[in-house]
């Protein structure tokens, strides 16, 4: 993605069912739980920069010694950071006891977080401050176990102050900035209910259904019990993505199928999907339920985890990204005027890359349908030479766009960064015939289009080619995310400013005052919540208008190559990925109310000049 955007956190969940003699035994270590954890974070890394956290409980712990422990980093490498302090602990527990390792029960009672249940979390912020105290897992703790609460998520909500309402509690500045501090009470205070009710006997489920109907959000949460229940449950629409794994020694959750399957080394078919409105509660004797948390409704699983977020090494994913390049083939082919001879095809490194394999086979089953017709309409009238040239022919690919190392500027004046930014991205010289050829680069997603524009286009333009155009495998951005992408801000969008340089340019600015006055009379009737009124700011105009536009906005000043853009279709995107079919960033179709009214005040603040969250 040549526009960076912060999106989904990661979620990683272990529960061990056996003791720990059994894994030293089994595996050759009492660490096998841990090790685990690290792995499965690691291999979710992508998914959290801000920082992580780990949290973990144990069974049958003496009372008077801890049995929660919570340790978070915002370090610039807070996976490494956080194990390093519980690597520490061994090493400095081996110096009195060098075969401490040997001895379960020892290595239980002195190392934190040698706990029988784990619970990991990588941050992407969203909302609030990029530091520690905004890292998950959040605790609340109680003398009484059952009332200690460890909770992570990966998740956005947008209804916080209804809920700090509903429980009665006036936030404080921190609970005002994190909606995990909203959740965490929520579910608090159930728990102390039912734990009021029926002392000892913990109903998890009943705790969970009554809390999770109050979220409107996409989520998928994890949380520990200081008496050894823990669970994991996942929104209605099933936005956030939620996976599971259970054997005879653990049970596994994490965000990413293919994590776990890694980690864990186990087929496909192995690690299920915890499907929408359902949680996975685990008591604390071992044993296990999947059952409905909140009466799940239409599946709108995230499209952005198949086009960008999640790692592409799983299989399904691969092929969806797959899809999606090739899917776009007859736009393309349609844009080059179907001559393959003279155009190059390169991809924005590095998260395209799948996308453009997919785009590479559709065009090679064009020429390949091209080389058969061509052959077969000369007859026998051909000569060895021009048959070779014609069996030859192929889709010319190119590594044109080199993404330089990381580049940090020290100056502050226009003018000098921005000759700065251009090199983020360098070219690959004698790629491209000097005016003849069209080059052809594809990207994963444009949001705001500053580094197309800023970078890409001006660098690519050093080569010269006849035409330059930019593919993107997802359709327009038009609309804000509020389900745990950061985006946020309608006016960050390129495919929203082009519709309101075209409004501009037709003289139909009244139709922006016109949206406005309406949000407006939605926000005095506390009815902001029952119509995405943005839609109509899009509406006069065709997909195509909107791309040309903004085909205009990324093409440098005073650059005299034509540049051109074609996104996905809606369509093709449903096509190539059948399951995610959550797209409300492209259409505008919310699934929950609370969508509605994070877009209608994006809106207000746009055009009130508000630069801040919608949320």
């Amino acid at each position: 993605m040549s526009d960076a955007i912060k999106h989904e956190c990661g979620l990683a969940f272990i529960r061990l069912r056996k003791p720990f003699s059994y894994y030293l035994q089994q595996y050759g270590t009492v660490m096998w739980g841990l090790n685990k954890l690290y792995l499965l974070m690691e291999k979710q890394h992508n998914r959290g920069q801000d920082g992580a956290g780990l949290a973990a409980v144990k069974l049958n712990v003496e009372p008077g010694y801890p049995f929660l422990s919570r340790v978070r980093s915002a370090a610039n490498q807070p996976i490494a950071d956080i194990f390093s302090k519980v690597s520490a602990e061994v090493k400095e527990l081996e110096k009195y006891q060098p075969d401490v390792m040997k001895h379960p029960g020892l290595m239980k009672g002195h190392i934190s977080f040698l706990g029988e249940l784990l619970l990991g979390h990588l941050r992407y912020g969203t909302q609030g401050k990029n530091n520690a105290e905004f890292c998950h897992p959040f605790i609340k703790r109680n003398t009484i176990p059952a009332r200690n609460l460890a909770l992570a998520g990966n998740f956005n909500l947008v209804n916080t102050d209804e809920l700090f309402n509903l429980i009665n509690i006036e936030p404080g500045e921190f609970q005002k900035q994190s909606d995990l501090a909203a959740m965490m009470e929520v579910i608090h205070h159930f728990l102390v209910k039912g734990d009021e009710q029926s002392p000892g006997e913990m109903d998890v489920l009943g705790v969970l259904r009554k809390a999770v109907p109050l979220f409107d959000g996409g989520f998928t949460v994890g949380g520990l019990l200081g008496n050894g229940d823990s669970f994991v449950f996942r929104d209605a629409h099933g936005i956030r993505p939620a996976y599971y794994y259970i054997d005879e020694d653990v049970i596994v959750a994490a965000s990413e199928r293919s994590a776990i399957r890694t980690v864990f080394n186990v087929g496909e078919n192995e690690v299920k999907e915890l499907m929408p409105g359902l949680g996975l509660v685990v008591k604390a004797n071992g044993e296990f339920t999947i059952d409905k948390v909140v009466e799940p409704k239409e599946r709108k699983a995230c499209s952005f985890e198949r086009i960008y977020f999640s790692r592409g090494s799983d299989e399904k994913i691969y092929r969806e990204r797959n899809a999606l390049g090739y899917n776009l083939t007859p736009q393309i082919l349609e844009s080059v005027n179907n001559d393959l001879k003279h155009t190059i095809f390169s991809f924005i490194p590095n998260t395209a890359e799948v996308a453009f394999y997919g785009l590479w086979k559709g065009l090679d089953d064009y020429l390949k349908k091209v080389k058969i017709e061509r052959i077969l309409s000369w007859g026998k009238n051909f000569t060895e030479e021009e048959l070779s040239e014609m069996i030859n022919r192929k889709v010319r690919i190119e590594k044109v766009a080199i993404k330089d190392v990381k580049m940090r500027t020290f100056i502050t004046e226009d003018v000098s960064r921005n000759e700065m930014v251009q090199h983020v991205y360098d070219v690959t010289y004698g790629t491209v015939e000097k005016g003849v050829d069209t080059l052809v680069v594809i990207d994963d997603s444009i949001v705001r289009g500053t580094t197309l524009k800023e970078s890409i286009v001006r660098m690519l333009a050093r080569l010269e080619p006849k035409k330059i155009v930019i593919v993107s495998s997802a359709p327009q951005i038009r609309y804000p995310d509020c389900y745990g992408i950061d985006m946020s801000k309608l006016g960050d969008f390129i495919a929203f400013k082009a519709a309101t340089e075209l409004m501009k340019e037709q003289g139909k600015e009244d139709c922006l005052k016109e949206v406005y006055e309406r949000c407006k009379e939605l926000q005095r009737l506390d009815q902001l919540h029952t119509e995405n009124v943005v839609q109509n700011v899009y509406k006069p105009f065709t997909t195509e208008q909107i791309s040309n536009k903004v085909a205009e906005l990324i093409t440098p000043k005073g650059l005299k190559i034509p540049v051109e853009v074609i996104f996905q279709t809606i369509e093709s995107l449903h096509q190539a990925c059948p399951t995610n079919t959550g797209d409300w960033y492209f259409t505008g179709n919310y699934p929950t109310p609370g969508g509605n009214r994070v877009v209608n005040k994006a809106f207000i603040n746009y055009m009130e000049g508000k630069n801040v969250r919608g949320y």
